[in-house]
């Protein structure tokens, strides 16, 4: 996952602010994982259990749209994605 958020910061040209924190849950171990950005931040949560995780990709300033289902298929085997794009300060 730390390889996933490598490749979003250098294609969105994203800056990093701190250090990236992750935190393992205990068995079936899901992982969060935070890193805060001048731009927002990126955020995952992953539930093995459910063969599920979400990625949050929150930037202040628009950037052409990366390819998420090839990225997620590479980085954590997805064999699905679906993605929701919501523009900053709109309601959903």
């Amino acid at each position: 996952m730390a390889a996933l958020f490598e490749e979003l910061l250098v294609l969105l040209d994203l800056k990093v602010v701190g250090q990236p924190q992750w935190h393992v849950f205990p068995e079936p171990g899901g992982i969060t994982g935070l890193t805060l950005l001048a731009e927002s931040h990126l955020a995952i949560h992953t539930f093995p259990e459910h063969g599920f995780a979400a990625l949050n990709v929150y930037c202040c300033r628009p950037r052409a749209r990366p390819d998420f289902e090839s990225l997620l298929a590479r980085h954590l085997g997805a064999a699905s994605c679906e993605v929701r794009e919501l523009k900053r300060g709109v309601m959903a």
